[in-house]
């Protein structure tokens, strides 16, 4: 038997808890961190930016969006996450780190690594007697590829991801620990200057293709969180001295115990799950950048604001740096605003 049940069922529920996700998708689905978008940008903007993903934000995002990207570009951020909430989740944290390179006439490769820290927990037996501490996280590495079907009008591009959870420590020489492996695909394209428009692009984005994963037998299997993604971004202005880009995006999680290839129609029921967002970005001088969205989940009950600022810094004509801040709604839970930090470079 599993003696330290409780524990591992107690981490998990954290991990839930504090998943930005439709609450009916949260009691189907696992490993929800996948669904936990990074960057400072992309919430500032109300996480309306899979048509935007021109940084190396861009291989979780969209992977596709890669293809358009001819520079080295890195990327880190940083989340700390559900501050506020109380209940122990003052040490959780998100993390990414992200990498693309343009090869010419091979097309855009990439790597990124997502991280969710759940903190220390206190192992327990079924007396209620400390065992001692250990530590909750669950992590991804994804390998990408992008390419240019038309040059630069659409972009095609995926990942290959290996998932890593750990809940919690087994009792005794015979109990399982609460961990899992898996693995995912993702599969995204891009289009650029949408029926002739300049400046306008649309994206689609299928993330978390997978078999289910199970941490204790396979029984209790549970589903990844597929999601599908729709956007669109329109560049408004483009000067040396103003940009303006506003983007809007709708995604669905397709999770239900129904076999996999099922879900990518069965995924589509209860649409009122469907999450909306849109955002806007100004950048003067290519220096300064201001930034706002609004971000709406009904059924999670996750509906208010965004904010965000930046700031690049460009030298040696060769060289960018760029520093980003955002903050968006965090639920009812915390009531109070999730903050996300994050520096690119790119050369």
């Amino acid at each position: 038997m599993f003696r330290s049940k409780k524990t591992l069922i107690g981490a998990a529920l954290a991990l839930l808890m504090v998943a930005p996700l439709s609450l009916a998708a949260v009691s189907q689905a696992s490993l929800l961190f996948l669904t936990f978008e990074p960057g400072a940008r992309a919430n500032g903007m109300g996480r309306a930016f899979t048509a935007v993903a021109d940084d190396a934000y861009a291989g979780w995002w969209n992977p596709a969006a890669m293809a358009f990207n001819k520079k080295t570009q890195l990327a880190a951020t940083h989340m700390p996450w559900m501050q506020g909430a109380g209940g122990g989740f003052d040490d959780m944290f998100h993390q990414y780190y992200g990498w693309n390179q343009n090869f010419e006439g091979i097309g855009n490769l990439g790597v990124h690594i997502t991280w969710l820290d759940a903190g220390t927990q206190m192992q327990m037996d079924e007396f209620g007697n400390e065992l001692g501490e250990f530590h909750t996280f669950e992590m991804a590495a994804a390998a990408g590829y992008a390419y240019e079907i038309t040059p630069d009008k659409i972009g095609v591009g995926g990942n290959f991801k290996l998932i890593y959870s750990y809940l919690g420590p087994g009792t005794g020489n015979t109990d399982t620990e609460g961990k899992t492996f898996g693995f995912a695909f993702d599969l995204a394209s891009q289009f650029r200057d949408v029926a002739g428009v300049e400046g306008l692009n649309a994206a689609l984005v299928l993330q978390n293709i997978g078999p289910d994963v199970t941490y204790v037998n396979e029984d209790q299997a549970d589903p990844l969180p597929m999601t599908i993604r729709l956007g669109a971004a329109y560049t408004a202005l483009d000067s040396p001295m103003n940009r303006l880009r506003v983007s809007a995006e709708a995604s669905k999680i397709l999770a239900n115990e129904d076999p996999l290839i099922q879900r990518f129609v069965t995924g589509f029921e209860h649409f009122d799950e469907t999450i909306y967002s849109a955002g806007a970005e100004y950048t003067y001088l290519d220096l300064i950048t201001l930034r706002g969205g609004y971000f709406y989940d009904n059924a999670g009950q996750v509906t208010g604001p965004s904010f965000g600022a930046g700031f690049q810094y460009s030298f040696s004509q060769k060289y960018k740096l760029n520093v980003d801040f955002g903050m968006i709604w965090a639920g009812k839970l915390t009531n109070d605003f999730n903050k996300v930090f994050s520096l690119g470079f790119e050369f």
